[in-house]
């Protein structure tokens, strides 16, 4: 399938009520309203494939693009291919989705998500804080520079009063992240609260994790 075959289908699949919650979520047009349940039919057919996901995010239209993340073949991506997607990721859940898990499951992942955090551009620095989450779920601690990721939760409390919402919202996601997945941060992510009442809802969200015995539990994929 081309993605132009694929865009016709979404056409099709599209539903008026689905698209007003999109439109509702911080998706912008083009868009069809096709529930992700759909997106992945199609992406069981085509599988992993990389022009085919260059092509689709290529469109424009937020469903295709969104199928792009899924069917990506993250190794392949460039660092060129994700600058790309960064900067046109028009639609709030492109910029929280689906460029983090493929710039997280690819080779450039911590270079990039450390770029992108620095990035004046909110719907970039979501990128970056996303990515960095999402390496976080996956690699084994031993392969992660942990002194690295303290000082980035460090820097938190300082930097999350100042952001954009939905910067300060990733920013919390990533504190999240690190309390539940890197178990030798766990304690201080949780204590990132007492320096601010805006984390307190992270502290919160580490603690059931660890009540129900889940931390440091890392996950093979974090596309959804």
């Amino acid at each position: 399938m081309t993605a132009e075959e694929i865009l016709e289908k979404l056409k099709l699949l599209g539903q008026d009520g689905y698209k007003r919650t999109l439109l509702n979520h911080g998706v912008v047009e083009p868009v069809f309203g096709v529930k992700i349940e759909e997106l992945k039919k199609i992406q069981k057919v085509v599988k992993r494939n990389y022009q085919l996901a260059l092509d689709l995010y290529e469109t424009g239209v937020y469903d295709a693009m969104y199928l792009a993340g899924l069917v990506a073949d993250d190794k392949a991506m460039t660092k060129p291919d994700l600058q790309h997607w960064v900067s046109h990721a028009k639609s709030e859940p492109i910029s929280l989705y689906t460029v983090p898990w493929v710039a997280a499951q690819g080779l450039h992942g911590w270079e990039l998500g450390l770029e992108w955090i620095e990035s004046p551009q909110p719907s970039v620095a979501v990128s970056g804080w996303a990515t960095l989450s999402g390496l976080v779920a996956l690699t084994d601690d031993e392969n992660l520079d942990i002194d690295a990721l303290r000082s980035l939760l460090l820097r938190i409390p300082a930097l999350l009063p100042q952001q954009p919402r939905q910067v300060s919202s990733a920013m919390n996601s990533f504190v999240i992240a690190i309390g539940s997945y890197v178990s030798a941060l766990t304690q201080p992510a949780l204590d990132m609260n007492e320096q601010t009442e805006l984390l307190t809802k992270a502290s919160d969200a580490i603690r059931k994790i660890e009540q129900r015995g889940g931390i440091g539990k890392k996950r093979k994929t974090i596309k959804c």
